[in-house]
């Protein structure tokens, strides 16, 4: 006889809530990767589980967090390195900014001190400029006044004295 109920397991009073699930999702037993039913995944099951019983379970993740280690090592000491030529490049870059502000306060210093020399020089160039324009004057007039007398000597040496002496109309030059 057929049997309409299409879930015939339920008729000796099987209830799925009664059932053990554990040794399904249990994390200590280890069974192995999935096998899709050919031939190729037999012949790996074998290295499989002599694998996973050997004295390195753990070893690809191992041999990954080794990895993983050694970058981070590197990375820090790479860090490292690049933090301490940051720091001679500040350092040297201090010096060189010490040895520009000295060079610059001396060549202001020396600056300072060709237009201190710079205006005293203006000064007396102007000054002698002055002077030299005044004695330039004064040589002018000398040379005025002897030629005068000159000209006077040779009035009183000639017999037509009807020429009045020029010295007595002429005013003082000489100051």
């Amino acid at each position: 006889m057929l049997s309409t109920d299409p879930f015939p397991a339920f008729e000796s009073g099987f209830t799925p809530w009664e059932w053990d699930c554990s040794e399904l999702f249990s994390t200590t037993q280890s069974i192995g990767p999935a096998r899709s039913g050919s031939g190729l995944d037999d012949a790996n099951q074998n290295q499989t589980y002599s694998n996973s019983f050997s004295d390195e379970p753990n070893q690809p993740v191992s041999i990954i967090d080794e990895r993983k280690r050694r970058r981070m090592i590197s990375n820090r000491e790479s860090a490292r390195r690049s933090r301490m030529r940051k720091q001679k490049h500040v350092e040297n870059l201090r010096n060189q900014v010490n040895r520009l502000r000295i060079e610059n306060r001396e060549l202001t210093n020396r600056l300072r001190f060709v237009l201190y020399h710079c205006h005293r020089v203006r000064t007396d160039n102007d000054r002698l400029r002055s002077e030299y324009s005044m004695l330039r004057q004064k040589l002018s007039d000398i040379r005025q006044i002897l030629l005068f007398k000159q000209l006077q000597q040779f009035s009183s040496a000639w017999p037509c004295n009807n020429v009045t002496v020029m010295s007595e109309q002429t005013p003082s030059l000489i100051t």
